[in-house]
């Protein structure tokens, strides 16, 4: 029998964090042989592989299938996730992460979501914060307000089929979620929300300065305005980042006039700078952890990221020929 609802999970030698999620996919409410899950292992390692093989035979009696697909032709989560819906059997398909728990009722309330003809459906995700979260993790609770998260969506296959699935140009986890959505929408699906689809997707340990490395993300922002301006003006910025700009020339201007022996530009655009930089990490720290490793990767992040950001946005715009500034 073709299952009702196939499972797609991108993953990428985490086998811990997949090994949670799987433990409470196979506890669903939703009748394992209504359901399948397809476990694409974009970079294929025999950890991952053994992990999934070994999940699958304690539940094949019952009978829910779960596969192993290693992905080895293309690079980033929306390759993983095409390839893994395009192998899947069931007419909607369910996107999560490697790093979520999804509800035991997870499965059945997304299908509830779509009885009513819409073309995808938005679940819940909740995210865990200590009382005083860091910026990483403050950041990462973004995902709570999302529109449309693969971390939990349910989108019918023929709408996947019909605007061609993820644009696989986001090699990144970043932005291929509203690319999705956004391209739905102006096929003319309707995307509704679906509350009782709940995931929780606990923020994993970061590296220090990871907010630098981020900032790689900017281009992607460039490909999504090139293919969706007007929705991308709607639903995500309305304006560009001023303040970057003004931290970057003034930082310029201060180089410039000390280049040329003019101490008043640089004296101006030093003082401009700095209280830019103390104005952002003082906007950064509102709220946030004060251990003392946290107020120092503020303090530096704060005065570099301008740069890498408009580094970045200008350089996706160059790339993707688009006027994103």
């Amino acid at each position: 029998m073709r299952p009702d609802l196939s499972v797609v999970i991108p993953t990428w030698r985490r086998p811990a964090l997949l090994e949670r999620c799987l433990e409470a996919l196979v506890r669903q409410t939703l009748p394992p042989p209504r359901y399948e899950i397809v476990v694409c292992d974009d970079g294929p390692d025999e950890t991952t592989r053994a992990l999934v093989e070994r999940i699958a035979d304690a539940h094949r009696a019952r009978g829910l299938s779960i596969r192993y697909l290693p992905i080895a032709a293309t690079q980033g989560p929306a390759g993983a996730r095409n390839a893994g819906w395009r192998e899947a059997r069931a007419e909607t398909i369910a996107f999560t992460d490697d790093d979520t728990i999804p509800d035991e009722r997870w499965l059945e309330a997304g299908l509830a979501a779509l009885a009513d003809g819409a073309c995808a459906a938005s679940g819940a995700i909740a995210v865990p914060l200590p009382a005083d979260p860091t910026d990483y993790e403050a950041d990462a609770s973004g995902l709570e307000r999302a529109e449309f998260a693969t971390a939990n969506v349910f989108v019918k296959r023929a709408a996947l089929a019909a605007v061609g699935g993820f644009d696989e140009r986001f090699t990144s986890a970043w932005r291929e979620d509203s690319d999705l959505q956004f391209a739905l929408l102006g096929a003319g699906g309707r995307i509704v929300k679906a509350p009782d689809a709940r995931v929780i997707h606990p923020v994993r340990p970061a590296r220090w300065g990871v907010s630098l490395a981020q900032q790689r993300k900017s281009a992607f922002e460039a490909l999504l305005y090139r293919k969706h301006p007007d929705l991308y003006r709607q639903r995500i910025a309305s304006r560009p980042p001023i303040d970057y700009y003004v931290q970057v020339a003034a930082a310029f201007a201060a180089v410039a006039g000390a280049a040329v022996q003019a101490p008043a530009v640089a004296g101006v655009g030093a003082l401009v700078w700095i209280a830019l930089a103390l104005r952002f990490f003082a906007r950064r720290m509102r709220g946030r952890s004060r251990a003392w490793r946290h107020v120092a990767e503020m303090a530096v992040t704060s005065a570099v990221i301008p740069f890498l950001s408009i580094y970045w946005r200008l350089r996706g715009a160059c790339r993707y020929r688009t006027w994103f500034l």
